[in-house]
């Protein structure tokens, strides 16, 4: 990962056009080709940013990060106080609490829940960059890539497309479709999820757990 602290302004150039003014901001690049700009006020969410597959090109004083849509991030630095690269390796992952764990293994056991002829390939299938936690065929017998999350957010949806474009890239799993699973979408994850072509769906745990307890009880 590399982090950039600069007095820059950014602008993005697509089908949404954007501006920041002079600031000091951190620049993040990582591994994965992503680049995102932040401030010191947003938390973790960062005020601009570029999803791979990008590349990043860069010249005396601006950076151009362009993805294979032709969008472009124009960075340009004024002033640049720190450039540090590190290498963090393979992160093992986000640990799903028990309801979440749960939710995937219901769901496991009840593809059919997540659309009318589904079946299970694998949960936990294993990627370059972590595991889908499910991986189904549907009723057309295409592959079908499940994100499940008890809440859903934009987060969720980033991961999933990550996960989208690694495996569209198998042509023996291509082409792949997306789903995301949860109790709960909010809604700029479902405009996040419908405008990349993932399907969203809202899945009743507790409806779910009734229907374990029915198939495990003998009368």
């Amino acid at each position: 990962m590399r982090l950039v602290i600069a007095k820059c302004s950014v602008d993005y150039v697509g089908r949404l056009s954007a501006h920041l003014p002079p600031a000091t901001r951190l620049l993040m690049v990582k591994a994965d080709g992503s680049v995102s700009i932040h401030a010191d006020d947003r938390a973790y969410k960062p005020l601009n940013w570029m999803s791979p597959p990008c590349r990043l090109e860069e010249a005396p004083g601006v950076w151009r990060v362009v993805n294979k849509a032709g969008e472009e991030l124009r960075i340009t630095l004024e002033e640049v106080f720190q450039d540090t690269s590190y290498e963090l390796g393979v992160d093992p992952g986000l640990r799903k609490d028990g309801v979440e764990a749960h939710l995937q293994e219901l769901l496991a056991a009840n593809p059919e829940t997540l659309g009318d002829g589904y079946t299970l390939i694998r949960r936990e299938y294993m990627t370059a960059i972590g595991p889908v936690d499910l991986l189904c065929r549907d009723a057309t017998q295409g592959t079908v890539a499940v994100e499940v999350k008890r809440r859903g957010e934009i987060d969720g949806v980033e991961q999933l497309t990550r996960y989208l474009e690694l495996l569209n890239r198998d042509p023996l799993l291509a082409p792949v479709a997306g789903v995301f699973a949860a109790q709960e979408i909010k809604p700029q994850a479902r405009v996040l999820a419908t405008d990349r072509g993932i399907r969203c769906v809202v899945v009743d745990y507790d409806r779910l757990r009734g229907i374990e307890r029915n198939e495990l009880t003998l009368f």
